[in-house]
């Protein structure tokens, strides 16, 4: 049975975020861009709304993968995700962060070298709820989704903010950060010319268990959780593999990650499971780690979407 819970509450604080510049792109999509005093700097975000603005409505955040970079004109999810079109007719609120590779989404203990001050957790939870509520009339219900990296970065909030999202959504996805899952967690950083321990520390240290899905599945009891992944094994939509804004940027890569996603999902999906969460599963027989098979997955997220926002 799914949870019911009540409606998140934002609070603004002292030094809250602002909008400092809105471009309408068409009126259901929006470039926003916000002052975040938590990241020290103005944050991209691409923003869909419906169609009927006139009522409070919901909220999805839609996290991007490794491949995503701060100079893009929009996420990927609509650049070659689909997102824009798929959820022109929901009466949702679609945001999602441009840019943010190698991050995970969280908040970093140290700044980094090469990525430096990265406080996404602090920015999507605590500064961003108040300004969807007042900028795109956000009604307190809100869920969670991604992919690869932002698939773990998805998780890690849902687990971690349970009081906020009421549903999870995740593609190509790994879920654990411990031992044998920090091998998944520290070359997605790594890739991006970020040093992992500054993100949680060296091996060890409390954070790499604070932010390890697989440890606070209790969060997740009694919620809609939608889990997507494929094989690896290319199909006709790979024969030209496209790696622009992706990662990895190889085809080669792309089928040997999109198999490691699979075993992840694999062992991840039980786990939910067992601890309670109303978990379906969309196992693709076919579809390497790549823009081809999100973009073909998006839909069928949808009921669990749905169902965990109340529409």
């Amino acid at each position: 049975m799914v949870a019911v819970a009540p409606m998140f509450v934002a609070v603004p604080e002292a030094g809250a975020a602002a909008v400092v510049e809105r471009i309408d792109r068409d009126g259901q999509q929006w470039q926003m861009y916000v002052r975040s005093p938590a990241m020290q700097r103005t944050i991209h975000l691409d923003v869909l709304v419906p169609a009927d603005q006139s009522r409070s409505r919901p909220t999805l955040l839609l996290l991007d993968g490794n491949g995503a970079k701060e100079n893009q004109p929009k996420s990927t999810w609509t650049l070659r995700g689909g997102a824009k079109e798929f959820f022109a007719d929901k009466p949702v609120n679609v945001v999602m962060p441009v840019g943010g590779g190698g991050t995970y989404y969280t908040d970093w203990l140290k700044d980094d070298p090469v990525l430096g001050h990265q406080k996404w957790e602090t920015f999507l939870t605590k500064e961003l709820p108040p300004l969807i509520d007042r900028e795109l009339k956000g009604n307190g219900a809100y869920a969670v989704g991604g992919l690869s990296m932002g698939a773990g970065a998805a998780a890690i909030l849902a687990v971690r903010h349970p009081e906020m999202f009421r549903a999870l959504a995740a593609f190509s996805g790994c879920y654990s950060a411990d031992g044998l899952g920090q091998l998944s967690v520290r070359p997605v950083v790594e890739a991006k010319g970020g040093d992992p321990a500054n993100m949680w520390g060296s091996v060890g240290n409390p954070e790499w268990d604070a932010h390890d899905p697989m440890k606070h599945l209790d969060s997740l009891r009694g919620k809609p959780v939608h889990l997507s992944v494929a094989t690896g094994v290319p199909g006709p939509e790979d024969a030209i593999f496209d790696g622009n804004w992706s990662w990895p940027e190889d085809p080669f890569r792309a089928s040997e990650i999109e198999n490691i996603s699979h075993e992840c999902t694999a062992v991840t999906g039980t786990a939910m499971g067992i601890a309670g969460a109303d978990v379906s599963t969309d196992w693709n027989a076919i579809g390497v780690h790549s823009w081809s098979l999100w973009k073909a997955a998006l839909p069928k997220s949808w009921p669990t979407l749905k169902a965990g926002l109340g529409v």
